[in-house]
């Protein structure tokens, strides 16, 4: 397998196509993260925390997201269709391992799906046992000029599927040189995406834009990993996000030095242990 995965199975999406679910399985799983990976990103970049906590005992499941299977210009009808896909993966992940507990782990992009999952449509199964998000993708860390900001509605519904700018940012998304090498042959081979559409930029501003007046309600277990030095994420713009939620209910980490992916920077393994440490009595 490419990404050291043990498995690939297929999951049914919302409309109807047939998406890759990359599995890292513990050999005796106590426990399993749904993972959601981030815009422009693909299921196999959990490879190392896959592989990691494989080791410790949990199972880590990610899915191919709706416009980027192995896609190079990312495109989706709406927001939503990333919740709606995340209930087909939750029903598939309580079918596959009716017994484990379940973390749902969203880097990213992957964070912003999984607060709004957590603020819209987390039920009460007794399996679910909190939420686990890095860099979650709150507010921009690139500035987008105002006046296309103002017109990404109109664009995005006179051209939807029109692409638009975009800066290289594959150089600030880790300190780990083999990691940036992978994900320059991941863009090669066209397994991470290098264009964003019209329709999918004005519908992540959208969902950003949800956020604020709506976290402050958040009632799940949630720990979030903040990079500081995110060239992607707005870092003081989620600290401020991150203090609406009842403190009883989070546990934020701060990494000065870090880039955008802390699964993949070079001081993941603390990271992992915190995770962990985390996770356990939870289990």
């Amino acid at each position: 397998m490419r990404f050291s995965e043990n498995r690939i199975e297929k999951l049914t999406c919302s409309d109807g196509i047939l998406r890759d679910i990359h599995i890292w399985d513990a050999e005796q799983p106590r426990a399993l993260f749904l993972a959601i990976h981030g815009a422009m990103d693909h299921a196999g970049n959990f490879m190392i925390p896959g592989m990691y906590f494989r080791d410790k005992g949990i199972t880590t499941v990610a899915h191919e997201q709706h416009g980027h299977d192995r896609k190079r210009k990312v495109y989706i009808p709406r927001f939503e269709v990333f919740l709606d896909d995340l209930d087909l993966m939750w029903a598939w992940v309580t079918k596959a391992y009716p017994d484990l507990p379940v973390f749902i782990m969203g880097h990213s992009m992957g964070g912003l799906v999984a607060t709004h999952y957590g603020l819209k449509r987390i039920n009460g199964d007794p399996r679910f046992r909190g939420f686990i998000v890095s860099s979650p993708y709150y507010v921009n860390a690139v500035k987008t000029p105002r006046l296309v900001e103002k017109l990404a509605g109109v664009i995005a519904f006179l051209a939807p599927r029109m692409a638009i700018p975009l800066e290289d940012i594959t150089g600030n998304l880790t300190h780990d040189e083999q990691v940036y090498l992978r994900h320059r042959t991941d863009e090669k081979d066209g397994i991470m995406a290098t264009l964003a559409s019209a329709r999918f930029a004005n519908e992540l501003l959208k969902a950003q834009r949800w956020v604020p007046g709506h976290i402050a309600v958040w009632k799940h277990p949630l720990l979030a990993i903040v990079a500081e030095d995110d060239k992607v994420a707005d870092a003081g713009a989620t600290r401020i996000l991150l203090k609406k939620i009842d403190p009883e209910r989070i546990t934020a980490l701060y990494y000065p030095e870090n880039y955008h992916e802390n699964f993949n920077e070079l001081n993941r393994e603390e990271i992992f242990t915190r995770i962990l440490e985390w996770v356990e009595p939870r289990i």
